[in-house]
């Protein structure tokens, strides 16, 4: 995953220092990020597709022949970043992406996000903690949450073997994708 990410900041034209900055990251956390020495969390995916103009599922450098409606479990092969396991459970380039995700315990911290799109997530197996503005919810296998992705939101695996999850997202390209990362009230979105 590294060289695409390299690769695709210079497709669109970014310095080092611009893509860290629009980010939110350091250039030297970029750096590690783009020479594998670091692995991004979803949020920083996503923050990365949105910069630079393109999806998850190719900054993963997945790639689809053609825009098959059918993705079978024996094609999903997992990608693993910063102990995060994801599956594309969709065709890449299309305006949702879906993922299969399996969180580890414990992440993501105090992390707030808030960046233009909708997502939608369903619980498969263990417990997820999702933040959603001032309110803080327990989803148990089966439940599900559709919000609006500006509503400051952040999710953590409640249980010791992690959360596993159906994540759908948009990838709205708009003038507000710049704050897919930004400090409010204190706090790093």
């Amino acid at each position: 995953m590294a060289p695409q990410l390299r690769a695709l900041r210079r497709r669109a034209g970014l310095t080092l220092e611009a893509a860290a900055r629009d980010a939110g990251l350091s250039p030297a956390h970029l750096s590690r990020l783009e020479t594998g020495q670091r692995q991004p969390s979803l949020p920083m995916l996503l923050a990365l597709a949105r910069i630079y103009g393109t999806t998850v599922s190719e900054l993963l450098g997945e790639r689809v022949a053609d825009q098959n409606a059918i993705v079978r479990a024996a094609d999903m092969d997992p990608t693993r970043a910063a102990g995060w396991t994801y599956f594309q459970a969709g065709a890449p380039g299309r305006g949702m992406q879906a993922l299969r995700v399996h969180a580890p315990y414990g992440t993501q911290g105090d992390i707030v996000r808030v960046h233009p799109g909708e997502e939608w997530l369903y619980v498969l197996k263990g417990r997820l903690r999702l933040r959603l503005g001032d309110a803080t919810h327990l989803l148990a296998p089966g439940d599900s949450a559709h919000f609006d992705s500006l509503t400051p939101h952040r999710l953590a695996a409640e249980d010791p073997d992690g959360v596993e999850l159906l994540f759908v997202h948009t990838l709205l390209q708009s003038p507000t994708a710049a704050l897919c990362l930004g400090h409010l009230n204190g706090e790093l979105l």
